[in-house]
């Protein structure tokens, strides 16, 4: 059992660390710092939305309209966090912080 958990476990930090990188490469984007004419930067981006858009879009379809602001990946990493605090809790028993 410890052995799934741990997987999961390590699933949602990789997810975490493509949604923190998918949220900086989307700012760097938008400053004009990378460009998607790249084709390196373009790949990266179109593989990175793919990946994050399924997670992004039933959350977005509940989030009301916020202007220009996109508060989904906050909420994804929100609930990936309350997912890995649950898991350390009443899967191996430890009390997270």
């Amino acid at each position: 059992m410890a052995a799934i958990l741990d997987l999961v476990m390590i699933i949602l930090r990789i997810a975490t660390f493509i949604i923190v990188i998918q949220a900086v490469m989307s700012w760097l984007v938008s400053f004009n710092v990378l460009s998607i004419q790249n084709p390196t930067v373009r790949s990266i981006w179109v593989g990175l939305q793919n990946i994050t858009e399924p997670v992004y879009r039933p959350i977005r379809n509940i989030l009301p309209p916020m202007g220009g602001l996109d508060l989904t990946p906050m909420v994804v990493l929100l609930i990936i966090f309350f997912l890995e605090r649950v898991i350390a809790r009443y899967g191996y028993g430890v009390v997270p912080f």
